[in-house]
């Protein structure tokens, strides 16, 4: 009987990440975890991935540095043999127009949400090609396709993980290995309930009013995307049906780049 496949999924602590595992998790794949929280909260995580009864492991490497990245893939090859499926999602965002940008914040939110996964793809397609297969999905965002003011550095590495999505994808188009990327609009994960709860105290909203506020703006469809919406969307570019599908996005936008 072959073997469960592996899945790697960065920043799976919360949010968009642990949604996906759980998916991952729920379809029979082991699961190595990596992310930000207190030792409590990473536990709660692997908990709760690991109840689908799979195999359930968490790595802590820092994904700002090449050696963080490259030593987070060799030891989920060295946990569970190999990488059968490699999500990119781990993410920052910091909100300032251009000229008061902090130059660090600039860095770090590239270092994490474009180079990071760019040490990763170097680091796990070479096993990924010499087994002639494997899955590779990056969490982009709308704001891989569409801008929005006060997010350079966020809209700027995520029009740059479409970008590397295509060039991964037609390097290892005969291969058996797609690279594809989905591009959520707003999710209600910690990063933006910060970005409601900001608005509703600027503005003196409600939390309900402020929430409504930010969707209108963007999100013709007045809800939110919920993680586990991306989560079956994973599933779905891991699936058979999708075994031609790659360099290809995955909107789940509720009409916002509709537009």
């Amino acid at each position: 009987m072959a073997h469960p496949k592996t899945a790697l999924v960065t920043g799976s602590t919360s949010g968009i990440g642990l949604a996906v595992a759980e998916a991952l998790a729920g379809s029979g794949t082991r699961v190595m975890l990596n992310g930000l929280g207190t030792p409590a909260q990473i536990e709660a995580a692997r908990a709760k991935v690991g109840a689908y009864g799979v195999e359930v492991d968490f790595n802590g490497a820092d994904l700002s540095t090449a050696a963080g990245v490259e030593g987070l893939i060799r030891a989920t090859e060295a946990r569970f043999g190999a990488i059968d499926v490699l999500i990119n999602n781990a993410g920052i965002q910091h909100t300032a127009r251009i000229e008061n940008f902090p130059a660090e914040r600039w860095d770090a939110i590239l270092a994490i949400n474009l180079t990071a996964a760019f040490h990763a793809l170097r680091c796990a397609l070479p096993g990924m090609q010499a087994r002639g297969a494997g899955r590779i999905i990056n969490i982009a965002s709308v704001h891989g396709l569409v801008a929005s003011v006060e997010k350079s550095a966020y809209v700027a590495a995520k029009h740059g993980i479409l970008g590397l999505t295509k060039v991964t994808a037609l390097e290892n188009a005969e291969s058996g290995i797609t690279c594809n990327a989905i591009c959520p609009g707003w999710v209600l994960t910690p990063l933006v309930q910060k970005q409601i709860d900001a608005r509703a105290e600027r503005d003196g909203l409600s939390a309900t009013d402020a929430e409504r506020a930010l969707l209108a703006e963007k999100q013709p469809s007045l809800r939110f995307t919920r993680p586990e919406d991306i989560g079956g969307a994973v599933l779905f570019l891991c699936g058979p049906a999708a075994d031609n599908i790659t360099g290809s996005t995955i909107t789940l936008d509720g009409g916002w780049s509709a537009r």
